[in-house]
C-alpha cells in the first residue's frame, strides 16, 4: 500500500469517512437498528459476527468506493478480520480504494469538570504497531465535552494530543475527537473554548506533524474554519453526533471544507431483512447524500 496515495486521498480526495467503529457496548444498538434483535444471537462471539457481516455487507456494496467514501474507521476486531478475503484494511484500500482508520480508544473516564476523558490505553504501541502492519493510514479516538468548562475543555484536548503525539510515533496519521454533546445548552461557549484549546495545542506541535480533527457540528457555521486552513490540521471532519441524517447533512453544507465522518446517520435505513437490491439501493442514496453534502461546502 502506498502511504503517499493513501495521504493524498485522506487530505484532498472528495467525499466523506465512514465511520464503521461501534465497540462492544454500542454493538446492540447498532444490530436493533439495522433489524436484529438481542433474541437472535446468544453470546458475544456470534454480537461480533452479526456486526461484522453488516459492515462486511456495507464495504462490499457496489457504492462503497473511494469516489464517494473518502475513508472508513475500523473497530479493532474488524481490522483482524477478513472482508472478501482479505485483511479488512488491505481490502478498503486496495478493493475499494478506501483509506483505513483505527478506532484506538478504550471508553471515557466519568465525567469530571464537565468532560469525559479517554480511559488509559496501556497497549496503544502494540495496537499501532499491529495497525501499521496491516496497512492502517490513521487512528481515531474519542472524548466527550458535556459542558463550557475551560479547565475541563483543556484538560480533555491536552489529552488528545499527547496520546496523538505518541500516535504519530508510529507513522500514522490521528484523528482526534473530542466531541461536544449536541443536547448542553452552553454548547455554542463549548466550542468556543475547543477551538482555542486546540489551536494552543497546534501551537506546540512539531512543524512536521500533521493531525486531523474530528468535531461536533457547530452551532455558529465556519466556527471551525481557522482550524481546516491550518497547515499541520490535513483533514476536519463531522460527526452526527445524534443529529438526524437530513439536520446532520444540512448543518454540514453550511460548514465551508469540513466533510462527514457519520456513522449512525450512515446506516439509517439499512436492514438485515433488505433484499441485497433493496440494501444496496438505499446504502448508495445515503452515500450520495452524505457525499453531496460535504462537497457543498
Amino acid at each position: 500500500m502506498s502511504n503517499a496515495e493513501m495521504a493524498r486521498q485522506a487530505e484532498f480526495g472528495e467525499g466523506f469517512i465512514a465511520a464503521l467503529d461501534q465497540s462492544g457496548g454500542s454493538t446492540p444498538k447498532a444490530l436493533r437498528l439495522y433489524g436484529i434483535e438481542e433474541s437472535e444471537y446468544s453470546n458475544d462471539d456470534e454480537m461480533f459476527d452479526l456486526i461484522h457481516a453488516m459492515r462486511s455487507r456495507i464495504v462490499m456494496s457496489p457504492a462503497f468506493t473511494g469516489d464517494k467514501v473518502m475513508g472508513a474507521i475500523l473497530f479493532e476486531m474488524t481490522m483482524d478480520r477478513e472482508i472478501g478475503g482479505k485483511p479488512s484494511a488491505r481490502y478498503l484500500w486496495e478493493d475499494r480504494r478506501v483509506v483505513p482508520f483505527l478506532k484506538v480508544d478504550n471508553g471515557l473516564e466519568e465525567a469530571a469538570d464537565g468532560v469525559q476523558v479517554m480511559k488509559p490505553m496501556p497497549t496503544l504501541d502494540e495496537v499501532c504497531a499491529r495497525a501499521v502492519g496491516h496497512g492502517v493510514f490513521g487512528t481515531k479516538m474519542r472524548s466527550v465535552i458535556g459542558a463550557a468548562n475551560a479547565e475541563g475543555v483543556e484538560r480533555n484536548v491536552a489529552q488528545q494530543f499527547e496520546i496523538g503525539r505518541q500516535i504519530l510515533g508510529h507513522g500514522l496519521v490521528p484523528i482526534l475527537e473530542p466531541e461536544v454533546t449536541i443536547s448542553i445548552p452552553d454548547k455554542a461557549e463549548a466550542e468556543d473554548m475547543l477551538r482555542s484549546a486546540i489551536l494552543a495545542q497546534l501551537e506546540a506541535l512539531p512543524d512536521d506533524q500533521r493531525i486531523m480533527l474530528k468535531l461536533t457540528l457547530p452551532e455558529m457555521d465556519n466556527h471551525y474554519k481557522v482550524l481546516i486552513d491550518h497547515p499541520q490540521v490535513m483533514r476536519v471532519v463531522a460527526l452526527s453526533g445524534g443529529y438526524s441524517r437530513e439536520e446532520a447533512n444540512a448543518r454540514l453544507a453550511r460548514n465551508t471544507g469540513m466533510i462527514a465522518s457519520f456513522s449512525r446517520a450512515l446506516t439509517e435505513g439499512l436492514s438485515a431483512k433488505q433484499s441485497d437490491a433493496e440494501f444496496d439501493a438505499t446504502l448508495a442514496a445515503t452515500i450520495t447524500s452524505i457525499y453531496e453534502a460535504s462537497v457543498a461546502g
